[in-house]
């Protein structure tokens, strides 16, 4: 990939961050993500653990579409 593509590509996703960024910013509202099924939430007096099993799947499951969308050969 000549350094010209990649700059490119590094515009577009930018501008494509900033975008959702803004709608997101806009709307007044964040992402659903968080609460789903499988995400673990321990609440105790003095601690609070958060770990977002099925989200962080979710999210790579969603990530590798786009990206092998983009980038295939």
């Amino acid at each position: 990939m000549a350094p010209g593509e990649i700059g490119r590509t590094l515009m577009i996703v930018g501008g494509a961050i900033l975008f959702v960024g803004a709608i997101l910013y806009l709307s007044g509202r964040g992402l659903p993500l968080g609460n789903l099924p499988g995400d673990i939430h321990i609440r105790r007096p003095g601690l609070d653990i958060y770990i977002p099993i099925t989200t962080g799947i979710l999210l790579s499951l969603v990530l590798t579409l786009v990206l092998n969308l983009f980038f295939r050969r």
